[in-house]
């Protein structure tokens, strides 16, 4: 194709390719210099000509990207952070999993920046200062250093990283509350987009725009039971019922509350009360989701190739699936394989095959039939509930 001046019109921004501004200085070399002029690729006058074309070529990439910045749909990185503040939204940043733990030592005893461990080698940062009591124990919050959706079962904290005088031995009675990785591009163009529904023609749209605005969350669903009786789902009738991870419970009734109509019912186990402006109190009701952790049981059978660290990619593989799921979305059991094979990263060469695969609720036994999640519910993805069988 010849070399063209860029331009825009109806479909966007053109702008010539790399080979077409190299052929375009060889021409005008050419006729400057005589047709005789050697300019092939061993020539040090090619050569300087096509380090100025890829120069100027990476101009007009650079004028590309900034014209499609103009806009959610195709802006990325930074310049979407920018775009999307118009419509009062910002990325979300990446969270920290945490989790209460109990250390135990001598009575009196200070940790001081104390950092544990995990049984899959995650380092935890406690509280500080924390001070055992009278009995020789102290209840803290310990953060993992890792952020995302790092788990940790009961039993699964208990290294001690820095060792402190008088501290003996820490340890996990509950399950870590999950952290999440930095909203990426594409979720936050997904929630940019819902947002734009808060002065929507509907009023079930206008709320989820309004929790999607809402600072701090991630996963969440709206259910409306318009009807005069109960629902399939268990809803009151004539009900609004939000189901929402993340953000505070005051912003999250706050959002609901500017969006609901008159005298509709707002169904949950969260309560919030929201005063009006003319001092009466209104309760707003919603859902936090809970957890189902997913047990997954693979027979993979090795190929060339295939090292410790294939397993740790399937295992991460499954459980991130996992974890992708949306609130009250069932688990298609088949669909666990290809998230399981996705870590054949080797183009043309796979690494293993998988003979079978089951799952199942933590604790039941593993089958192939898909798993109901309830309407306030939503998968939970961990590592250590996900067994292989090599062979």
């Amino acid at each position: 194709m010849a070399y063209f001046s860029p331009y825009i019109d109806a479909s966007g921004l053109h702008i010539p390719a790399y080979t077409d501004i190299r052929d375009q200085l060889i021409a005008d070399a050419r006729s400057i210099f005589g047709q005789d002029i050697y300019l092939e690729n061993d020539s040090q006058d090619y050569q300087w000509i096509s380090a100025v074309s890829n120069i100027i070529y990476d101009a007009f990439l650079t004028n590309q990207a900034v014209y499609n910045s103009r806009g959610p749909s195709t802006a990325i990185g930074s310049p979407l952070d920018i775009i999307v503040k118009i419509n009062g939204i910002k990325r979300q940043p990446a969270v920290y999993s945490t989790c209460p733990v109990l250390l135990t030592g001598s009575p009196g005893a200070t940790v001081t920046n104390g950092v544990v461990g995990d049984s899959a080698g995650y380092m935890w940062s406690l509280t500080n200062p924390v001070i055992l009591d009278g009995t020789g124990k102290a209840t803290a919050l310990a953060t993992c250093q890792t952020p995302g959706p790092i788990t940790a079962n009961p039993g699964q904290i208990t290294k001690i990283v820095t060792p402190t005088f008088g501290w003996i031995a820490v340890s996990n009675a509950d399950y870590a509350t999950l952290g999440a990785y930095a909203e990426t591009d594409g979720q936050l163009r997904s929630r940019q987009s819902i947002s734009t529904s808060q002065p929507s023609r509907t009023v079930l749209e206008g709320i989820k725009g309004a929790v999607a605005a809402v600072q701090g969350t991630e996963r969440f669903e709206v259910y409306e039971n318009d009807t005069n009786v109960i629902d399939s789902n268990g809803l009151p009738p004539h009900s609004i019922t939000a189901v929402v991870e993340g953000g505070t419970n005051q912003d999250i009734a706050q959002a609901i509350y500017r969006k609901k109509g008159p005298g509709c019912y707002t169904n949950g186990t969260i309560s919030v009360d929201i005063t009006d402006q003319f001092g009466m109190p209104m309760p707003i009701r919603f859902y936090r989701p809970t957890y189902v952790d997913i047990d997954v049981v693979l027979n993979v059978k090795m190929l060339a190739g295939y090292t410790t660290e294939t397993t740790d990619a399937i295992k991460s593989s499954t459980a991130q699936y996992i974890d992708s799921l949306n609130i009250g979305d069932d688990l298609t059991v088949s669909s666990l394989w290809g998230a399981a094979l996705s870590a054949n990263k080797v183009p043309n060469k796979p690494l293993f095959s998988i003979t079978s695969l089951k799952a199942s609720k933590h604790g039941q036994t593993p089958g192939t039939t898909d798993i109901v999640i309830a309407f306030n519910e939503v998968t939970r993805g961990n590592t250590a509930n996900v067994t292989l069988n090599i062979t």
